[in-house]
């Protein structure tokens, strides 16, 4: 079985944490930050935990932030090298990896009164984690500063601070606090996103394609503008992010979007969708067999996706639509394709016993459908 995530903070990265922080500090409190980090630490998952962690650095850091984050950079090993956050572990040199969660917490805490001193410890810590959780509160609370803060980070040499621009401005970060500002008016983030989305780094360009799908989500018309301005003869890693940015809109079938990409013509023939077993088990799987068959004289660019309609404990359903293929289908070509959909259990979704349809999206419109019945 793997190990739970939660234990990616553990009492090995309380010792480390206590043992680097002494050695950057020698009247840091080691044995009282380790009482009060342990206490309980086993029962929390892992956001708790880093919270916990968080609060054993309240009650033994300097009372002066200045002097706080003075003894956590301290602490902290050698900035990362390169865009790989997994690469980062602490070792003898200091602390990296999942033990500066933590650290950055306990200054989105306790920095806000300093807020320029606070972004600089962040600018140093997101170099050996990541900052993205903890640079939000700053961006709500100094909107001013930060935003100028994150367009000077937006050409810093390290792709973990340039990342960071985008990542931890994303209106609706996974893990993160809402930026309810930037939900109603993503414009402060727009000119950081247009200089980051050919940055040389994937692992940059990826957190801008995320960040243009949040937005998406709330604006899809600034990302069909982004589209049309930043689309036509873009080189190839700015057409592949912005694909991921449209990904939520392509799903959604948008013709506007559709079309952007040269899919929002109505398909000429027909398409045909068959499901097997008929019958299957929460665990298993069901393979969808799709026909294509083209009528039309020249080429279609086809995007055939499928919407799973899932039955709710109700007995309501709600559909949720699941990538498929991107198709060239020649004139008058006869075309097979065949997924199998996975129906085990996920920490997202929860399955309900009853009749499921799939519906078939061509380009967006609804072609062809079939149901096949979940066991419970």
């Amino acid at each position: 079985m793997a190990e739970p995530f939660k234990n990616l903070l553990n009492a090995g990265v309380v010792q480390a944490m206590g043992h680097h922080l002494q050695k950057a500090s020698p009247g840091f409190e080691r044995a009282r930050f380790e009482a009060v980090a342990l206490d309980g630490l086993d029962t929390l998952e892992l956001k708790a935990r880093a919270h916990r962690l968080a609060d054993a650095l309240a009650a033994t850091l300097p009372s002066r932030f200045d002097d706080a984050a003075t003894v956590l950079e301290a602490a902290l090993g050698p900035a990362g090298i390169g865009d790989d956050l997994g690469s980062l572990r602490t070792s003898e040199h200091g602390l990296a990896g999942w033990a500066v969660w933590p650290m950055t917490e306990y200054v989105a805490r306790h920095g806000q009164a300093d807020a320029p001193r606070a972004l600089a410890a962040l600018h140093a810590m997101t170099q050996r984690f990541s900052a993205e959780w903890a640079i939000r509160p700053f961006i709500l609370n100094h909107p001013e500063l930060s935003f100028e803060t994150l367009a000077r980070w937006a050409g810093d040499d390290s792709a973990h601070v340039r990342r960071l621009v985008s990542e931890g401005s994303r209106p609706r970060l996974p893990w993160g606090m809402v930026l309810k500002p930037l939900t109603l008016d993503p414009s402060p983030t727009l000119p950081l996103l247009a200089r980051l989305q050919d940055d040389p780094s994937e692992y940059v360009r990826r957190s801008v394609a995320n960040h243009l799908n949040d937005i998406a989500k709330d604006h899809p018309g600034i990302v069909l503008q982004w589209l049309q301005q930043h689309l036509p003869d873009a080189p190839a890693p700015r057409v592949r992010l912005l694909r991921h940015a449209s990904r939520s809109l392509l799903k959604q079938g948008d013709a506007a979007v559709l079309a952007a990409w040269g899919l929002g013509a109505a398909m000429k023939g027909h398409a045909s969708l068959a499901l097997s077993p008929a019958r299957a088990a929460i665990g298993g799987e069901v393979t969808l067999d799709v026909q294509l068959q083209s009528t039309a004289t020249t080429a279609q660019r086809l995007l055939v996706d499928y919407a799973v309609h899932h039955v709710k404990a109700n007995g309501s359903t709600s559909a949720k639509v699941f990538k498929g293929w991107t198709v060239p289908l020649a004139a008058g070509e006869h075309r097979s394709l065949v997924k199998r959909h996975s129906l085990k259990l996920i920490t997202t979704r929860r399955y309900h016993p009853g009749l499921h349809r799939v519906v078939l999206l061509v380009n967006g419109a609804e072609l062809a459908d079939a149901r096949f019945e979940l066991l419970g």
